[in-house]
């Protein structure tokens, strides 16, 4: 079956999903077992990352060369407020570029997590491995925020610390995210 949204030469997804979903329904006489449909989650999602990357590299020449020439300018920098000294470039805005690479990737592992999402919906996945996926979701895209607010609109290296505090506390809101998903799930039990 040919979908409007679809052309000639080009596959949109929602063919991806039709063949998925027929692909479920034609193995329906083998009876996939819920393992081997997390399994095959697993593979697709592990394989999608891969590809992402390949992507980033492919689409991004000379961002080795960028990743070498940020770690060859890092410097011990004194974070603001204290005595400690961490690493930190020494002119943060001369990485706009690579920062926006990892937006890039950051961006597009948020949209493999919503559509991974949503398979898992679709497959009646386990409500543990959706708040999982729920959990990368905000994490990815909350880096995807910060790398957009703080370093490619830096200059200053009290910014730099600024982002990797943001990560940190990204971190954490994602697993209270998830932690307050399974608590309400069960609670409705």
């Amino acid at each position: 079956m040919v979908l409007p949204c679809c052309r000639e030469r080009y596959i949109c997804i929602c063919s991806i999903l039709d063949w998925g979903e027929s692909l479920i329904k034609d193995s329906s006489t083998h009876a996939l077992t819920d393992k081997r449909k997390e399994s095959l989650v697993t593979y697709v999602y592990v394989g999608a990352i891969f590809i992402i990357l390949a992507l980033v590299f492919v689409l991004n020449t000379g961002i080795s060369g960028r990743i070498i020439d940020l770690f060859s300018s890092l410097t011990l920098a004194q974070v603001p407020g204290t005595n400690i000294a961490l690493p930190a470039p020494s002119i943060p805005a001369s990485h706009i570029r690579l920062y926006d690479v990892a937006f890039q990737f950051t961006i597009s592992v948020g949209i493999l997590e919503i559509v991974t999402l949503m398979v898992r919906i679709l497959l009646h996945s386990q409500f543990a491995r959706k708040a999982e996926t729920i959990q990368n979701l905000v994490f990815w895209l909350g880096t995807s925020f910060l790398i957009m607010a703080y370093l490619v609109n830096t200059s200053l290296q009290t910014e730099w610390f600024v982002f990797w505090s943001g990560i940190i506390l990204m971190a954490g809101l994602a697993l209270v995210t998830r932690g307050i998903i399974i608590f309400l799930a069960k609670r409705n039990c």
